[in-house]
């Protein structure tokens, strides 16, 4: 099954909207691959004003969130794993939700091999 995290921030994005409530989300500037100005993380976090005036071409699907922003001034195009979302909430009332780091998906299994002719060897004899 896919992951049940991006649906999640998803749902609490448009949920915020709603209730005329700015969505901030708080990134784990660590995780590869995120893109972020570098001048605005604090202890390896940064908190995005996602408001719709905010950023432009605001988009999230299962893998990734992006936008483009300003900051000081300056254009900037952000990219952010949804591995590295640590939280989504209101600015005005802290309503949201918040992830743990252990909130990774789990890599997935072996696919399981069906009628193989390969016997586990434990050490074991049969004694007659």
């Amino acid at each position: 099954m896919t992951p049940q995290k991006p649906y999640l921030i998803r749902a609490i994005y448009q949920w915020l909207q709603d209730n005329q409530i700015t969505p901030y989300l708080l990134v784990n500037s660590k995780v590869e691959g995120t893109q972020v100005p570098r001048e605005y993380i604090n202890d390896g976090k940064i908190v995005l004003n996602i408001a719709s005036d905010a950023v432009r071409n605001f988009h999230a699907d299962n893998e990734w969130i992006s936008f483009s922003a300003r900051f000081s001034g300056k254009p900037m195009e952000l990219f952010i794993p949804i591995t590295a979302v640590l939280a989504i909430y209101g600015k005005e009332n802290n309503e949201g939700m918040f992830f743990t780091e252990d909130d990774q998906p789990a890599p997935p299994l072996p696919p399981k091999q069906f009628g193989s002719t390969k016997r586990n060897s434990v050490g074991l004899k049969v004694v007659k």
